[in-house]
């Protein structure tokens, strides 16, 4: 798991309870994204709209229980922005 991936699950994770919502992840994505990006934390192409971020999040609930934890998160993230 990539430093950058927790820095990123840690920013997206709004109430700070470790596991990550769809919610969550949509709101902190189009609240947070662009200082986010800007800050290096994850790629400027990878801060898309509500539509992309629920299918990220889709993506990482990898046992459907909907609710993503750091390491389902970081499976995806750390392949789909190449950093791992």
């Amino acid at each position: 798991m990539s430093d950058k991936a927790r820095r990123l699950f840690e920013a997206l994770d709004l109430d700070q309870d470790g596991i990550l919502t769809r919610e969550e992840v949509i709101v902190a994505l189009r609240t947070k994204g662009p200082s986010l990006a800007a800050s290096g934390v994850v790629p400027f192409w990878g801060v898309q709209d509500a539509e992309a971020s629920s299918a990220l999040f889709d993506t990482a609930d990898q046992n459907g229980d909907m609710v993503v934890t750091l390491e389902e998160f970081a499976a995806v993230v750390d392949r789909r922005f190449g950093w791992s």
